[in-house]
């Protein structure tokens, strides 16, 4: 894989919104870090309400067990089958995570990279990623758009770091430039994996990089950048909020699974 520094230059958030040239980053690059744009006291609360649910396993949740990829135990009742990879629903299980999708700090970078009415549908992501010292699993190469089904595949995703992440504790890898990549079927497995041992991928992946972020760091990405990331070899467990959005005039389509659950429209920015 690539050199482990991120091709797009992580900004300091200070301001509100991106400047000229963070946006430029982000439309050739596919994402973009922004340092610190979760608050301390996000991160605490989040945080606290995190390891309340994993030790009740509130529902709803995801498994290890359930993912069947490399590395997850292979059934429920196997060693370590019960290690929870996801905490679902995560909108609804505390009014942090209502207060940060509408901080402006938020809203306004959100507002310039996908217009001014913003949308978070709450069938995708809307989750606490957990990565677990013992039996987490690897996530292969995907862009997430390979499930979710709207007009146009323009989503951006905003991965909130509770912890820092890193390529040892499971932390992501992404291919910059990938979202403006044209690939055919024949290029992902039947689970729409972008397979490894494809010769025509290697020098795709080949330009990967690593995504290290500190607590309160923030990733936006879009919903074509290809990522991936290995398991938690370290001794903590690795905690990361994410949420989807879209724009107004980019509805999911009748029928489909990213219909099925409600919506949230954001306020404007000033």
């Amino acid at each position: 894989m690539g050199s482990v520094s991120t091709t797009s230059e992580p900004v300091l958030a200070g301001s509100r919104g991106f400047s000229q040239e963070e946006v430029r980053q982000f439309e050739e690059h596919g994402f973009v870090i922004v340092r610190g744009l979760g608050s301390d006291e996000f991160c605490t609360r989040m945080t606290q309400v995190t390891r309340e649910h994993l030790d009740r396993e509130i529902s709803p949740v995801e498994f290890e067990a359930e993912v069947n990829y490399p590395g997850a135990p292979a059934t429920l009742d196997s060693p370590g089958g019960r290690t929870i990879r996801r905490l679902k629903q995560t909108h609804s299980r505390d009014i942090v995570f209502t207060e940060w999708i509408r901080s402006p700090e938020l809203l306004t970078r959100l507002s310039q990279l996908l217009g001014p009415d913003v949308v978070m549908p709450l069938a995708h992501h809307n989750c606490v990623m957990t990565k677990q010292p013992q039996h987490s699993s690897e996530t292969g190469w995907h862009q997430d758009i390979r499930y979710w089904s709207f007009q146009r595949p323009e989503l951006v995703s905003v991965w909130l770091a509770l912890g820092s992440e890193y390529p040892k504790n499971g932390g992501l890898w992404v291919v910059p430039g990938s979202h403006r990549m044209a690939f055919d079927r024949t290029q992902f497995d039947d689970a729409m994996f972008f397979k490894q041992d494809e010769p025509r991928n290697q020098p795709i992946l080949d330009t990967a990089v690593p995504v290290e972020l500190n607590r309160g760091d923030v990733l936006f990405f879009h919903c074509r950048t290809l990522h991936a990331a290995s398991r938690n070899e370290n001794a903590e467990t690795k905690y990361s909020v994410v949420f989807t959005f879209r724009s107004a005039d980019n509805p999911p389509l009748p029928g489909s699974r990213s219909a099925r659950s409600g919506e949230l429209l954001l306020p404007r920015t000033e």
